[in-house]
C-alpha cells in the first residue's frame, strides 16, 4: 500500500470518530511519531484503545523472555488528575509550563516492572515503548514518555502493589500541536524548541553522522 495513499487516509483521523488507516509503512509511523505536550480534549481516549496499544506487548521481544513489565490503564477521573499533579512535562522549556491550559493529558499508560532494574529490564522498556508509540500513532493517536514523576506520591495514590516497581508513564491522546525534524550535522545543539508560531522543532542527528 503506497504512503501516498496512507497520508491521505491519515487526514481522516484528525476528526474524532473516524477509522485510522491500516497497513502504514515503518516510515510514515516514524515520522507521525513525536511526542506531544499538547493533547485535544474533544477527542478523549477510552479504555479500549489503551488496551489495543497495549496489547502490543504480547507481540514485542524481550531480554530472556523475562516479560517483567506490567501495565496499567488510566482514562481521565481523579486518577489522571492525580497522575497530572505528580509529572513533569516539557523540561526542556521550562518557561512555557507545559501542558498548556486547556491541552493536559486525560489518558495514561502506567508502566511498572515486576524485578529490579537492570540493563536488560530497560532494554525491554524501550522495545515497548516505543511499539505502544507507533501502534497509538496507527491508530491516530500519539503521546509522551514521561519519566520525571514523583514516584512514591503515584504509587501511594494508586495503590500500585509493593512487588511492582513503577518505571515510566505514556500520556496518550490526540495532538493539537505541529511538531516536526530538523536534521542537523554533529556537534549541532540537539535542544528541541519552540518557533513564534507554536510549532516545535526536534533536531535530529543525520544518518551519515550516525555512523563509526
Amino acid at each position: 500500500m503506497a504512503d501516498n495513499y496512507l497520508e491521505k487516509r491519515y487526514a481522516e483521523v484528525n476528526s474524532c470518530g473516524k477509522t485510522a488507516y491500516s497497513n502504514p509503512s515503518i516510515d510514515t509511523l516514524l515520522a507521525r511519531n513525536r511526542s506531544i505536550r499538547g493533547f485535544r480534549k474533544d477527542c478523549p481516549v477510552n479504555r479500549q484503545q489503551l488496551g489495543r496499544i497495549i496489547a502490543v506487548n504480547t507481540r514485542v521481544a524481550s531480554a530472556r523472555n523475562r516479560q517483567a513489565l506490567r501495565f496499567r490503564p488510566v482514562t481521565g477521573g481523579p486518577e489522571a488528575e492525580l497522575i497530572l499533579r505528580n509529572v513533569v512535562m516539557g523540561a526542556g522549556l521550562p518557561e512555557l509550563h507545559l501542558p498548556l491550559p486547556g491541552t493536559e493529558p486525560e489518558a495514561f499508560i502506567l508502566v511498572a516492572g515486576t524485578v529490579r532494574e537492570d540493563q536488560n529490564l530497560f532494554i525491554d522498556l524501550g522495545i515497548s515503548l516505543q511499539s505502544m508509540l507507533l501502534k497509538a500513532v496507527s491508530m491516530g493517536l500519539g503521546g509522551l514518555i514521561i519519566r520525571s514523576f514523583d514516584k512514591e506520591a503515584i504509587s501511594m495514590g494508586l495503590g500500585i502493589p509493593p512487588e511492582l516497581d513503577l518505571l515510566c508513564i505514556l500520556a496518550i491522546g490526540r495532538s493539537c500541536e505541529k511538531a516536526d525534524t530538523v536534521p542537523v550535522p554533529a556537534g549541532s545543539s540537539l535542544a528541541y524548541y519552540r518557533d513564534g508560531n507554536g510549532v516545535h522543532h526536534v533536531p535530529k542527528l543525520r544518518a551519515e553522522d550516525l555512523l563509526f
